[in-house]
């Protein structure tokens, strides 16, 4: 029987244990370059022991910035201040991947340089407020994209990929999850386009596909892994009818060799199994636990195969010696949600805080 602390092979690694550390927005990147700072390296050092770690998102371009603080991967400065964050846990014997994370039309024009606005596949705003410098405001109505943004959009996460190889980054994972970007042009209600990049099922599936092709093109498949969240609500999103579209996504991508795919599951553990089944490579699973953190009972979920890595959130905020603990079954400090903001959303439901 495989165990959570067996080893696995992954993008031509071998990784200790099967414990992945979700990615989790932090907003410790201050200042006006986006950079990652000292604070960030010994944080992710701190969280070395697990299989695999995936970094807070990180955009991919000025205008993927969707909340204070993050961190980018496109400029000079940025790669060169991912570098100390990278050696640090490296040193300490761990993986670490760069989620890259455009947040289309989540997002604000007070957060963004030049006068630049969010964007996204169709001028459509999702309700709700993000949360800026000045406190929360509401989202705004997005500047569609025309073909020739979305080409360039494409380029973008291709060249924050080849920046996140030059930092040190062991792979990327690209976030299609969550209500940002990918997943945008995923779902029917804020992907309204009739042309080739909307519309049907194909359509829709086809900006995902583009991005992910053109990332494995540019640092090699086995260094790129993609997460998904069918169904998921947050952000505003609604899919009536993600099996078929997420069936469909995975058709396009299996043959292509990636390092894994990432599912922030929801509900419904049938469709878990069917992507599951139709995933030729590693599958790594943030379960769904609402309204709870993930906690010890998901190591069964690689026991009994529905997964072959399990991503834990806030469990891994509190306890950074996650790995370990698991394995002696505790003990376990308990997650203060109103203490950070990210982790592993508990289901569907994000933390208000951007406090940490």
């Amino acid at each position: 029987m495989t165990t959570a602390f067996d080893p696995i092979e992954l993008s031509g690694k071998h990784l200790a244990n099967r414990v992945v550390m979700a990615p989790m927005t932090r907003s410790r990147a201050y200042g006006p370059g986006a950079e990652p700072t000292e604070l960030m390296a010994t944080y992710y050092a701190q969280r070395a022991s697990a299989g695999l770690i995936v970094t807070e998102g990180i955009q991919p371009s000025a205008v993927g910035q969707g909340y204070p603080d993050t961190p980018g991967l496109h400029t000079p400065g940025q790669v060169r201040a991912w570098r100390p964050v990278t050696d640090a846990v490296h040193r300490a014997g761990g993986v670490i991947f760069a989620q890259l994370m455009h947040t289309g039309r989540v997002g604000h024009p007070s957060l963004l340089p030049d006068g630049l606005v969010p964007v996204g596949p169709s001028a459509v705003a999702a309700k709700g407020q993000v949360f800026t410098h000045e406190g929360p405001k509401d989202f705004v109505t997005p500047k569609e994209l025309s073909e020739a943004d979305i080409r360039q959009t494409i380029a973008d996460f291709a060249a924050a990929a080849r920046n996140a190889v030059e930092a040190g980054f062991d792979g990327v994972e690209l976030h299609g999850a969550n209500g940002y970007l990918i997943h945008q042009f995923l779902a029917p209600g804020t992907n309204q386009r009739t042309d080739a990049w909307g519309g049907g099922t194909e359509g829709r599936i086809r900006f995902a596909v583009e991005v992910v092709t053109a990332v494995a093109e540019a640092i090699g498949g086995h260094r790129v892994g993609l997460r998904i969240s069918p169904g998921n609500p947050y952000n505003d999103i609604a899919e009536d009818n993600p099996g078929e579209v997420y069936s469909a996504l995975l058709d396009r991508l299996a043959g292509q060799g990636l390092a894994y795919l990432h599912l922030l599951e929801g509900p419904d553990r049938d469709l878990t199994a069917s992507l599951r089944k139709a995933w030729p490579g590693t599958f790594v699973l943030n379960p769904f636990t609402h309204p709870d953190a993930t906690g010890p009972d998901a190591l069964k979920l690689i026991e009994d195969g529905t997964a072959d890595m399990v991503a834990y959130g806030a469990l891994f905020l509190a306890n950074p010696d996650l790995p370990r603990r698991l394995a002696s079954g505790g003990p376990f400090n308990t997650p203060d949600p109103s203490t950070f903001y990210g982790g592993d959303h508990r289901g569907y439901t994000d933390y208000p805080a951007l406090t940490s």
